[in-house]
């Protein structure tokens, strides 16, 4: 089963390596005014990872109050 999960991992990061060199053009993003330019590809990685740390903040945040009031009922 490990090497199925290795398979799996490394069609992702060459997937992703390829779409990195395919999103090579420079883009500008705009926020409130504030303006950035950057290669797509950074911008979409940044995005994702931001993404990733505030979706796994609120599932914690979640999850350590659901088991807070769990500890309260009992």
């Amino acid at each position: 089963m490990r090497w199925i999960y290795l398979v799996i991992i490394m069609l992702f990061v060459a997937a992703t390596v390829i779409f990195a060199f395919q999103n090579l053009a420079v883009v500008t993003l705009s926020f409130l005014g504030l303006r950035a330019s950057a290669p797509l590809a950074l911008l979409i990685a940044g995005f994702y990872l931001l993404g990733a740390v505030t979706g796994g903040s609120v599932f914690a945040l979640l999850r350590r109050s659901y088991a807070g009031s769990r500890l309260g009922a009992a």
